[in-house]
């Protein structure tokens, strides 16, 4: 799809880490006609609201960052509502999206989607080949349904969707919530605040061997303007870095960038979640798209983000 600069384009969940940074990477590119929306404004958990909002804004391009989201602790004390909220959001918005005639929708999904015990690094045709991580299945299995409607309504009725499956993200704009975030911002915020009172050590849950990719969040943005105008196809399309750490060696990097001198211990009673989880992503690189962003130069921009916005982060 091509864009003008005046096309109107809805990001659903723009307060959030991944929808900040496509309004970013937007406005970055001169677009002046991008529609918002607060929960206050439109709750999209309401069909007759999206409804009205879609039938009377008429957006050209839909980016569907919108999710109810959460981590480990989130995800299994809290299943009904991350099973709800997701299904309910995403059958509103993709529905009322093609009946108002929307000419690109872009879903966003997770990694969690893919079997926990995924060959490694994952493709996109190993959706639905095995069981998932327990920790998070709620979420992963709403998500799944949203690919698989985008998927419908391609084959159906013509609809112009793509879904993308991002890696782990993090940067500017991320939830640093101790109970509620997912491992990176978590960990940012437990060095920086052992730092400030000067802890002797940092306790970091489960044993410190599962592997994790990262990537930070303006570069899925890049990817995901790119492949609003350059990618029309049903097959899910991974978006990741193509690397991945442990997660001793990312609490290593993260001590690094903070500057915190104090010792490192695993609490091995917690869950350490899915063993590994590296996405393959030569079918992103073979149209064209590489992110520029490394780990180390990310998280001490996330840092700097922190610092300068404790007092209206996510905590």
């Amino acid at each position: 799809m091509q864009l003008t600069p005046t096309s109107r384009i809805y990001v659903a969940g723009h307060r959030g880490l991944v929808g900040s940074a496509v309004v970013r990477a937007l406005q970055q590119r001169g677009h002046s006609g991008l529609l918002v929306r607060t929960h206050a404004e439109l709750d999209l958990t309401n069909q007759a609201e999206v409804r009205r909002f879609f039938a009377s804004e008429r957006p050209e391009a839909v980016i569907m960052a919108a999710a109810r989201v959460g981590g480990i602790h989130a995800n299994n004390t809290r299943p009904a509502m991350f099973i709800r909220d997701n299904l309910l959001i995403q059958d509103n918005v993709i529905d009322a999206a093609y009946a108002s005639g929307v000419g690109k929708f872009v879903f966003l999904g997770s990694s969690c989607i893919y079997p926990k015990l995924s060959p490694q690094p994952i493709k996109e045709e190993y959706l639905l080949t095995g069981p998932l991580e327990p920790t998070n299945e709620w979420y992963a299995i709403a998500k799944i349904a949203g690919v698989k409607m985008c998927q419908a309504y391609r084959r159906e009725y013509g609809f112009n969707a793509i879904s993308l499956m991002p890696t782990n993200l993090y940067g500017p704009g991320d939830n640093f919530d101790l109970k509620n975030s997912h491992v990176l911002p978590a960990l940012i915020r437990r060095f920086h605040e052992a730092k400030v009172r000067g802890d002797d050590s940092v306790t970091v849950w489960g044993t410190g061997t599962p592997r994790r990719e990262f990537l930070h969040v303006d570069d899925l943005a890049d990817a995901v303007v790119y492949l609003l105008q350059n990618y029309d196809d049903e097959r899910i399309v991974n978006i990741g870095w193509g690397q991945d750490v442990t997660i001793r060696e990312l609490a290593e990097i993260v001590m690094s960038a903070i500057g915190y001198s104090g010792g490192l211990t695993f609490d091995t009673t917690k869950p350490n979640g899915t063993p590994r989880k590296l996405l393959d992503v030569s079918r992103l690189s073979g149209l064209g798209w590489q992110p520029r962003i490394s780990l180390r130069d990310g998280i001490e921009r996330t840092y700097a983000w922190f610092k300068e916005h404790s007092a209206d982060a996510r905590l």
